[in-house]
């Protein structure tokens, strides 16, 4: 399978937001209509549909602050449908929205935040480079790619 990430849009809107999670991963993150209506109200927010050839499986969002002065953009949100969990679709999309973000100038650091008990977490989000640097004011776990190390590493 083809896996593309689009923009959210008046066409998709309405499948986005009935993305579901499984039922033990609703407390993990916002939800999908939130994060839509936060991308309207900041446009450093990028909301993105995540496609398996032409079936919709999942969204996600990033910031992209000024990197002149921050130099960092973070991965606010991140999920896979249901029913398309475990078939490496996640994974897929990870790639292109690192890459994606790695286009920005001067960016230096990618941050990823999300609860220490998710026992999936950790292990996929270390796969594709992440290193734990702590907690966050909320509780969450911080993760992080420093861009020249995974560079060196590519």
């Amino acid at each position: 399978m083809q896996v593309q990430l689009r923009a959210v849009t008046y066409d998709n809107f309405d499948a986005v937001i009935e993305l579901q999670l499984l039922k033990h991963q609703e407390d993990y993150l916002s939800s999908n209509c939130y994060s839509i209506a936060q991308s309207k109200f900041d446009p450093n927010y990028h909301p993105r549909a995540i496609y398996a050839d032409d079936e919709l499986v999942g969204f996600l969002m990033y910031n992209s602050f000024d990197c002149e002065v921050q130099h960092q953009t973070g991965i606010h949100r991140f999920m896979i449908d249901q029913r398309h969990q475990g078939k490496g679709l996640g994974r897929q999309a990870m790639h292109l929205v690192l890459d994606e973000i790695e286009a920005q100038p001067l960016l230096q650091r990618i941050t990823i935040c999300y609860h220490p008990t998710n026992p999936l977490a950790k292990p996929f989000y270390a796969s594709l480079g992440f290193i734990e640097t702590g907690l966050d004011e909320e509780g969450e776990m911080i993760a992080e790619i420093l861009i020249d190390k995974r560079q060196a590493a590519i």
